[in-house]
């Protein structure tokens, strides 16, 4: 989840350079910078159980899973996000180090000030990525998975998980769980609680 940051204009290789430093990661979209914000528990535990179910179901081919602090490059640089979740099995991918240009998958899970965001525009620059296969958006407040799948014809589909025992596909990975195991130790009442208030 990102928030806009200042109002310079940034070349993509200065914004690069800031980033190896910054005390806080950014996002960047036609020279603007957007600081990302802390994310609540039940994005973080999903986030963490995507990747942990993808990495091992993906060990031993030639594609890689990373988290959060892996970006991804769009139109040579007109933006740069941090999927909370992204699956690349592209050779040149592999040689770079600080971003990725051909992820199969993305997956971005939702927070109250990120989701139309993370429907609309984002996905509109993510659509751009002719080696994206999938787009997953999953809800930290209940189980529920939206992904958006690119078909034969380059048509998106939506294919909606919801439920507990709902079974997760994602065809560009060939994989496939139970909703209860993506969202293992995600407690919905904190999404809608005050647990760190001062008592």
């Amino acid at each position: 989840m990102s928030v806009r940051a200042e109002s310079l204009r940034l070349t993509p290789q200065a914004y690069l350079e800031g980033e190896k430093t910054a005390p806080v990661k950014h996002e960047y979209l036609q020279g603007q910078v957007y600081a990302m914000v802390g994310a609540a528990d039940g994005h973080v535990r999903l986030t963490m159980n995507f990747g942990f179910l993808l990495q091992s179901h993906l060990r031993g081919t030639p594609c890689s899973t990373y988290i959060s602090d892996m970006k991804v490059r769009i139109d040579a640089g007109e933006a740069f996000f941090y999927p909370d979740v992204l699956v690349t099995c592209d050779v040149e991918d592999r040689r770079r180090v600080y971003f990725k240009d051909h992820p199969l998958l993305v997956i971005e899970v939702l927070s109250p000030t990120t989701e139309g965001f993370d429907r609309g525009e984002k996905f509109a620059w993510y659509r751009r990525l002719a080696s994206l296969r999938e787009y997953v958006l999953a809800d930290p407040r209940r189980y529920a998975v939206d992904v958006f799948r690119r078909n034969d014809q380059g048509r998106w589909e939506l294919f909606s998980f919801a439920g507990e025992d709902a079974r997760l596909e994602l065809a560009s990975v060939d994989f496939s769980c139970a909703l209860a195991a993506v969202y293992e130790g995600v407690d919905f009442s904190l999404a809608t609680g005050d647990a760190d208030a001062p008592v």
